[in-house]
């Protein structure tokens, strides 16, 4: 594989060992993966093929066991708990399959709620606009209950791109939704794509790893090109 000058992710040599006693689980393999700004790759796996423990490192939530993993040129094994959380805060957008939205909030709350957490300004302006990029102009004082779960997901998809961030990582986002609704997810990340956004997104699912600009293959733990 082709490295890149200067990726805004690198993974070298990542992984990953779970131990239990004597037991010992290899989640990942010698991962390498080099990603460019506004790529659109998708991963595709069975369960328990490593797809979330390579998400989880990937967005800062976990640590390899051996290898080397640079965020924008820089060795996140050298970040402490601030900075870690501050980049997952700040330049990492999540999406994941259960749509994780409070209930008692609105929609336009929801994805507000990132950029309150920072003390940022301008939240409600901020949050509308990101909704009205997925779609959503007219259900910004929605509550969850009263949403289709293919609104739903799409307020967690603004809520992952309000903070403009430098790569959104989706979990299986289409997990939960019939073909139809989960075809009009995937089109809001290919028009997010478009606009420049980085995503990397994780799936199961074939028909949808194949609308990814670059498509990966994970099995066993180990990535491949497909």
């Amino acid at each position: 594989m082709t490295t890149p000058t200067k990726a805004l992710l690198h993974l070298d040599g990542i992984q990953k060992i779970y131990r239990d006693g004597t037991l010992h689980v290899h989640a990942l393999k010698d991962v390498n993966l080099a990603l460019n700004r506004g790529e659109f790759v998708t991963i595709v796996g069975p369960s328990g093929s490593g797809k979330s423990t390579l998400l989880h490192i990937l967005g800062c939530l976990d640590h390899p066991t051996e290898g080397n993993y640079r965020f924008d040129g820089e060795d996140t094994a050298s970040y402490n708990d601030r900075r870690l959380a501050l980049t997952r805060n700040k330049r990492i957008g999540f999406v994941f399959q259960s749509f994780n939205l409070l209930q008692r909030e609105t929609a336009m709350e929801n994805v507000a709620l990132p950029l309150m957490y920072a003390g940022e300004p301008n939240v409600n302006e901020r949050a509308r606009e990101a909704l009205g990029k997925v779609g959503l102009t007219e259900r910004t004082d929605h509550r969850p209950g009263q949403l289709s779960g293919g609104e739903q997901q799409r307020v967690a998809i603004a809520r992952a791109i309000v903070k403009q961030p430098d790569v959104i990582l989706a979990d299986e986002p289409t997990g939960n939704l019939d073909t139809g609704v989960g075809a009009n997810i995937m089109k809001v990340f290919e028009s997010l794509h478009a606009d420049g956004m980085t995503i990397i997104l994780i799936t199961h699912n074939p028909e949808v790893a194949e609308l990814g600009e670059r498509k990966l293959r994970i099995r066993d733990g180990q990535l491949a090109e497909l």
